[in-house]
């Protein structure tokens, strides 16, 4: 068959309308023939300064080159990020320029406020720490009324939002404005309080988040915190509000100027102690479900309880009216209206803690689960105090809490090793202020075991824990009562055993806190001295009292060998603990002679300040005049003190008696002033004479330095009269040793050069002969027998009765010349005395025989020089005898 010829052609002339290419794979598609290029081609444009860059010279910029409004612009980006990166700008802009905080805090507070409520939560928190480490740091010092009432709106704001998380939130930034201006939460009381119970009644979602709902509560304990709590703050507040002074705790004074005005506050408050105790009672079942108590929960039932506590106390006490329960006490006046606090509220509270009271008391525990428990019981149970001074609780309902706190003061509800009495111990401060009023109404059994648990508690604690100083406090409320409460009975056995036990711990408390603690000291020390004012006279607690000085002496002062004296804590405290200290002895009905001596020690200590000696004296004195002190020891008292006190330096010429910073001999001085104006006071002149004339002879027996002697010569004769009163034998006795004393103080007086000795050495020896020439001129034997044992001692190679030299050689006989001559010219030139020479120049004579049977000896190896130093004596003692008056009788 032949194909059709005609056919084949067409099929040939059809063709391919579009050519198919066959690609490689891998390779790139070339561009269609009908694409448009965009390229763009163009050349840079140089300019000699970007624009940009000149606007922000000599602007402060953050690490990134941004201003202020720039970084405050991108605070409300639509990029989280960038948000949180904008709020670390500025407070990086901040921390290197300050001042620009200063001059835009309104404008930056203006903008940063709108991120209160960010959905953001790590912008939220970048907020927060801007706020709290550098805007209100840098904004403390000026007026911040105007400047958180910006933020307020915004965080009421926020604790109505939508997102939980925000809501929380906005209580963490409440709370933070709180720490920097306490005054706001009195400004916004009744809104924050409604919006507490708001989020507190939506208890679907707290216990889901409890980190947050912490934050939240702790907000509400400081502002709670912020009430007052007693009638007295009360009062001042509104005292110092109508006067317009400053204003205590956080009330300013455009609130209500009367109680009244806590109405709002009350009403809130009663709407929401009860969502707070239901709110903790959503954490019971987890209690009980658990062996283990998580710390988030721990922290948020802790500030719970805390809140209810600080309400209860604004309802008891800071309102101004109280109810007579178990430890009222009656307000001065009368606030508002608490009915309904009393009807509805206070009955649901004392409900709720019977059913959980006490919590997880389980011996199985861990040791810090038991110590979470042990802190909320203790919450607890001041709760339950507080409200026992409102209302009288129920009998079963009040053992079930002595219990506990018998417990808790005996510590058999801690561990018994250190770290958890250290624990227990801190926890029991806020149960000791409720002990006087509890042992003083409830029954004698209990009140009993209570104050046996108080005392075990005061004797275990330790000297330098505040646990001992509380219970000082409390040891001193009921010692002396005070605040409307009865004293406890002292008749009662028992109980005067508890008190005998706290008066003889002080003294010991005392001697183990030392100096290390002044202010433990000063308390202790504040308690002794009231017992010794409230103290009634014969009482049990006065003879306690009494008792109480032979354990002090180790406080001041022992002696266990002669001058081998330690000084005890009392040296080492401040004057005020001192004065303490010396205001007790007052209050001895009979000051023993071991205690005076213990104090006079401490008189005679260098590092006691002189205002505490002459304090001292004056307390002693006045406990005499009071008939606390036997005049024996009084008197010895004196004489140690002047018999045995260091004068630097012991050379009297040495230093000028005008130069204090390096001599004692000016305090001296005055303390013997002071002792002889007391003599003058003690009674009849010649009585106190008799006692003094024996002992002050034995102590010049024991040959003290110059200071001394003179001062109880000085002592002596202010009692003594014309004639003298003292004994013919003490006359015999005295003359012996004051020859030696007049020539040890003559010594000392310069070489006459021909000039006239000046001013100073002139007094310093008048002050110190006085004594003696007001002897001679009361007695001519004294002076007699002085001179005869001054002729004696010329050519006698002995010592003399008060100088301590053994052998005396050519020189020391010279210088005793010497300072014989020099005596007898200073009794010259005294009006008196000289008349009385007059009568003794046959003693003068016998001493210029011995001078020239000196001179004169072949036996003493003396030098040239040396026997014409005694010839110039001999010459001026027979120039001035020469000039004696004849001798008239003595009147």
């Amino acid at each position: 068959m032949v194909r059709n010829k005609a056919s084949s052609k067409k099929q040939q002339k059809r063709g391919v309308d579009f050519k198919k290419i066959k690609r490689k794979i891998g390779r790139k598609l070339p561009p269609p023939n009908n694409a448009t290029s965009t390229e763009i081609k163009s050349k840079a444009i140089i300019l000699p300064e970007q624009s940009v860059a000149s606007e922000k010279a000599g602007l402060a910029v953050s690490k990134k080159g941004l201003t202020l409004k720039e970084l405050l612009q991108q605070t409300s980006h639509h990029n989280p990020k960038v948000r949180k990166d904008a709020l670390i700008g500025i407070r990086d802009l901040f921390l290197k320029y300050p001042a620009e905080l200063k001059l835009h805090k309104y404008a930056v507070m203006e903008k940063l406020r709108e991120r209160i409520s960010d959905n953001d939560r790590v912008v939220r928190e970048t907020l927060y720490q801007l706020l709290k480490s550098v805007v209100f740091p840098g904004c403390k010092e000026d007026n911040q009324g105007p400047f958180i009432s910006m933020m307020m709106a915004y965080i009421f704001n926020a604790m109505t939002h939508l997102a939980v998380d925000v809501r929380l939130m906005a209580f963490k930034f409440f709370d933070l404005v709180v720490q920097h201006y306490p005054p706001s939460f009195s400004l916004y009381a009744e809104k924050i309080l409604q919006n507490y119970e708001d989020i507190l009644q939506k208890n679907q979602f707290y216990l889901q988040d409890k980190g947050k709902l912490k934050n939240a509560l702790a907000g509400l304990v400081r502002c709670l915190t912020l009430l007052p709590c007693n009638t007295r703050e009360v009062v001042s507040s509104f005292e110092e509000n109508l006067a317009g002074q400053r204003v205590l705790h956080a009330f300013e004074p455009d609130l209500p100027k009367d109680p009244a005005g806590f109405d709002l506050i009350i009403k809130k408050l009663r709407d929401l102690v009860p969502v707070l105790i239901n709110c903790f009672h959503e954490f019971i079942p987890l209690v009980h479900a658990t062996m283990h108590l998580d710390a988030q929960s721990f922290d948020c039932m802790l500030y719970i309880l805390q809140s209810i506590d600080l309400a209860v106390r604004f309802f008891v006490y800071g309102t101004g009216k109280s109810q007579p329960g178990l430890c009222s006490s009656i307000h001065p006046y009368e606030g508002p209206d608490m009915t309904m606090w009393d009807q509805d509220v206070s009955p649901v509270v004392l409900k709720k803690l019977l059913v959980v009271f006490p919590l997880n008391q389980r011996h199985d525990l861990s040791e810090k689960d038991g110590d979470r428990y042990f802190i909320l019981n203790v919450v607890i149970t001041e709760i339950f105090l507080h409200l026992s001074e409102w209302s009288y609780p129920p009998p079963d309902l009040l053992e079930i809490f002595l219990e506990f706190i018998e417990n808790a003061l005996s510590g058999k509800t801690s561990s018994a090793a250190e770290s958890g009495k250290a624990f227990r111990e801190k926890h029991l401060l806020s149960l000791l202020p409720f002990i006087p009023k509890l042992v003083s109404r409830v029954s004698r059994n209990w009140s009993l075991r209570i104050l046996q648990a108080f005392t075990k508690a005061f004797k275990d604690s330790n000297p330098e824990s505040s646990v001992k100083l509380a219970c000082l406090s409390i040891i001193e409320e009921m010692l002396v009562p005070r605040h409307g409460i009865p004293s406890l009975d002292a008749s009662d056995p028992e109980i005067l055993g508890h008190q005998t036990t706290w008066i003889r711990e002080l003294p010991l408390l005392l001697i183990m806190l030392g100096d290390k603690h002044p202010s433990y000291s000063k308390v202790v020390l504040h308690l002794q001295l009231r017992l010794g004012q409230c103290a009634l006279l014969n009482s049990a607690v006065a003879q306690e009292y009494d008792n109480m000085q032979y354990s002090l002496l180790e406080f001041y002062c022992t002696c266990l060998e002669e001058r081998s004296m330690f000084y005890g804590p009392f040296i080492k405290l401040a004057r005020d603990s001192q004065e303490l200290s010396v205001c007790c002895l007052y209050y001895f009905s009979h000051l023993d002679s071991s205690l005076l001596k213990s104090i006079a020690f401490c008189c005679l200590c260098d590092d006691l300040e002189p205002f505490m000696l002459f304090r001292i004296i004056e307390v002693l004195h006045s406990a005499y005049k009071a008939g606390h002190i036997q005049i024996a020891d009084h008197i010895s008292f004196f004489i140690t003190l002047l018999s045995r006190f260091r004068v630097f330096p012991e050379e009297i010429y040495t230093v000028m008696e005008g130069d204090k910073k390096m001599s004692n001999r000016g305090i001296f001085k005055s303390v013997t002033s002071v002792v002889s104006s007391c003599l003058l006071q003690m009674g009849e002149d010649s009585l106190v004479f008799q006692i003094l004339e024996e002992v002050i002879l034995d102590q010049m027996s024991l040959r003290p330095p110059i200071d001394n002697i003179c001062a109880m010569l000085r002592m002596l004769l202010l009692l003594d009269s014309r004639p003298t009163r003292l004994s013919d034998q003490s006359v015999i006795n005295l003359s012996s040793f004051l020859s030696g004393y007049l020539i040890d103080v003559a010594s000392g007086i310069p070489e006459d050069d021909g000039k006239s000795t000046s001013s100073i050495h002139v007094n310093t020896c008048h002050y110190y002969f006085l004594p003696c020439f007001l002897l001679f001129t009361r007695s001519e034997k004294f002076l007699k027998l002085t001179l005869d044992v001054m002729g004696s001692l010329i050519t006698e190679n002995g010592s003399s009765p008060f100088s301590p030299n053994c052998i005396l050689n050519a020189t020391d006989h010279t210088n005793r010349i010497r300072a014989i001559v020099e005596i007898l010219i200073l009794m010259h030139k005294d009006v008196k005395i000289q008349r009385i020479l007059s009568s003794c120049k046959s003693e003068i004579d016998h001493i210029l025989q011995n001078m020239l049977l000196l001179q004169a000896s072949k036996g003493m190896n003396m030098s040239i020089e040396e026997r014409h130093n005694i010839q110039c004596a001999f010459d001026r003692l027979k120039c001035i005898t020469s000039t004696l008056p004849s001798a008239t009788p003595i009147i």
